[in-house]
């Protein structure tokens, strides 16, 4: 497993403001964050035989420096099951006008998170207070509600506990309306290795400008990242 700084550090080199997904999820895997198991092929041409270590369905994803925002160039395809499904999946993406006039490192292929609820863990890096680490609930209440909380990093147990207790949508996690409740245990874990005294966060203090892990898929299950995104100082 490469550092968490050799990481950092071959991003720099590359001349790249940001880690590519594949890295941003070993940066997470080295803190004792869950990330889908994955490979990385070259294009279509290099499926056969990729599939085998790992159970369908799989997403794949395009890897490109220019391009930070996948889902919206047309760089994201899910609930693939067989060899020709990803290679027709990494054919389509190649004609998005997005992604012909990118530069593309490849393409991830990962094994798809167990059905839960959707987190969103990030951080940034403000000027007067250091690192900030910040959790909401995923889809709407992020997008439209902006239903998040924030502290100042290092955060404690209590700190996170409290975090979650402040969002508007806490008591879908409690398990509202018959729901089944969320195990809230894996949320709080994953928001002290991100922000915690010995978290991601305060650990590259000055290297990371903003992180986004969304989704986090919260199941019976444990955490799992889905995706990451981290913009280097």
């Amino acid at each position: 497993m490469t550092a968490p700084s050799e990481l950092i550090s071959q991003a720099r080199k590359a001349g790249r403001a940001a880690l590519d997904e594949q890295a941003g999820k070993a940066l997470l895997a080295a803190y004792g964050i869950a990330v889908p198991r994955a490979v990385v092929v070259g294009g279509a041409a290099e499926i056969n035989g990729v599939l085998a270590g790992l159970t369908a369905p799989v997403a794949v994803k395009v890897i490109s420096p220019d391009i930070l925002h996948k889902s919206d160039a047309g760089g994201v395809k899910v609930n693939l099951r067989t060899a020709a499904e990803v290679a027709d999946a990494i054919r389509v993406m190649m004609q998005q006008p997005a992604i012909a006039q990118a530069r593309i490192d490849g393409f991830l292929i990962e094994e798809m998170a167990p059905a839960g609820q959707e987190i969103v863990i990030g951080g940034l890096r403000d000027a007067d207070f250091g690192p900030l680490v910040m959790v909401g609930l995923g889809g709407i209440f992020v997008e439209v509600l902006a239903d998040v909380a924030f502290r100042i990093c290092p955060i404690t147990r209590v700190d996170a506990e409290g975090m979650l207790a402040e969002l508007k949508g806490a008591a879908i996690l409690q398990g509202a309306r018959g729901r089944k409740p969320v195990p809230t245990a894996a949320i709080i874990d994953t928001l002290l290795k991100v922000g915690g005294d010995d978290g991601l966060l305060m650990r590259h203090a000055d290297e990371i400008k903003e992180a986004d892990i969304n989704p986090l898929i919260v199941s019976d299950s444990g955490a799992v990242a889905v995706d990451a995104r981290f913009i280097l100082t």
